[in-house]
């Protein structure tokens, strides 16, 4: 079934979410080859030197939907006027909505990813505006750390499961835990994600905030895992990190977002570079509505511009840096099944007993049949220790007996010849 035909109603190490440092926009440079004069619109140059304003001559993101799991949107500010269609929070510390803040620390967090992917501006060519700026967005709003009584793992799964359940194309996760590994209950969170054609886009994380490799979400097979890079194009070094898993790279550095109060700050990291490739991809769903996800993932990473002198897939570009345009307008063969990976294969080769509730497999013993030992000997009757045994005489007197014998032979022999020699020796007297 293709999105179109879907209906719309129906332990673990503690988990970061992956914004870096924060500066007001006023401190933000214009890119000066620009057309817009506003400072703003001017300082997202993202939106030129990926292709996101060409990729605008086709669609603008009409008929998507992002959900955005994290810190929640911000009620207040006009970017996010008629972009959010609907929320609800899993943490049981948010409004029901999802458009209160969640944390005292990062509560602007979810603003800011929200307002790369599909923020409105505040005019047609004034104030932010994101990737898809005719996208429909779902606040839902997570709790990190101890801020939420809600397990972490809980609460992403549920997330996801809310979203997909209420139409999300397109799902943006800007979190790392920060190990490889995720709990098994998003195993059939992110499968049920998967089934109903979603795309699901995760941050890989930041060697600034201590992630010197993705971990999970990213590293769950089938999403379409982000890394980042600066202003120029180069892997950033603080606002990015490396992973097998990266699928493709976008702007991490210099970055603009919309906080929940209106303000407009400058920040980096990887929970910004995810949400432009969901940008992107809601783009791609537009132009494309009966692609299934797997030919959206396909799209992009097939699309995206190599880095010269660099393998593809490489550990910090992925396969390269996204090209919007191209992403839209390339000639690009589709494909049966998801080019990053299958979920559903790792579950059956790795949680297959978990999964199928079977019992493990038990070893069963091999029968060997050991032959009986011989018949011990019959015990005789007791002795006096004082008599000679069989055993005594046989290897013990006879022997010694017999040495005994030649040497007295021996010596009587050296004494006979010995008096000969005497004997023979002495002179005659007279």
């Amino acid at each position: 079934m293709t999105r179109r035909g879907r209906a719309a109603a129906i332990g673990l190490v503690v988990a970061g979410l992956i914004g870096g440092l924060v500066t007001p926009a006023a401190a933000a440079t214009p890119t000066p080859d620009t057309a817009a004069t506003d400072p703003v619109r001017a300082a997202e140059y993202w939106l030129d030197d990926y292709g996101i304003r060409d990729a605008w001559r086709t669609t603008r993101g009409e008929g998507s939907r992002i959900a955005i799991i994290d810190t929640g949107i911000g009620r207040g500010p006009v970017e996010f006027a008629g972009a959010v269609v609907g929320g609800t929070d899993v943490s049981d510390i948010g409004a029901p909505d999802g458009r209160l803040p969640v944390g005292a620390v990062d509560g602007n967090h979810g603003s800011w990813v929200a307002s790369l992917a599909a923020a409105r501006g505040t005019g047609p060519d004034t104030g932010m505006i994101g990737v898809a700026p005719a996208a429909e967005l779902l606040s839902v709003s997570i709790g990190v750390g101890n801020s939420s009584p809600v397990p972490f793992a809980e609460q992403i799964a549920e997330a996801v499961r809310w979203s997909v359940d209420n139409g999300a194309d397109i799902i943006n996760l800007s979190l790392t835990t920060n190990t490889p590994d995720w709990d098994p209950s998003w195993d059939d969170a992110f499968l049920y994600a998967f089934d109903n054609d979603v795309v699901v886009v995760v941050a890989a994380g930041n060697r600034g905030t201590g992630t010197t490799r993705v971990g999970a979400p990213a590293t769950i097979p089938g999403v379409l895992a982000v890394g980042g890079v600066d202003p120029a194009g180069r892997a950033s070094v603080e606002a990015s990190t490396q992973g097998i898993t990266i699928g493709v790279a976008a702007p991490s550095e210099n970055l603009l977002g919309i906080s929940a109060d209106g303000r407009v700050v400058s920040w980096n990291g990887t929970s910004g570079a995810a949400p432009i490739v969901a940008g992107v991809a809601a783009l791609v769903r537009s132009a494309y509505p009966d692609l299934d996800a797997a030919n959206v993932i396909n799209r992009i990473i097939s699309t995206a511009r190599p880095v010269p002198g660099v393998a593809v897939p490489d550990p910090l570009y992925g396969y390269g840096l996204i090209d919007a345009a191209a992403a839209l307008t390339a000639t690009v063969p589709e494909v049966t099944q998801n080019p990053l990976g299958d979920l559903r294969e790792w579950v059956r080769l790795y949680r297959r007993a978990e999964s199928t509730g079977a019992p493990e497999p038990q070893p069963t013993p091999n029968t060997v049949e050991v032959p009986p030992l011989p018949p011990a000997d019959a015990v005789g009757a007791p002795g006096s220790p004082f008599l000679p045994t069989a055993q005594t005489l046989l290897y013990g007197t006879l022997p010694l007996g017999a040495v005994t014998v030649g040497a007295i032979l021996v010596a009587l022999g050296v004494t006979a010849a010995v008096r000969r020699v005497r004997l023979a020796s002495r002179t005659p007297s007279r």
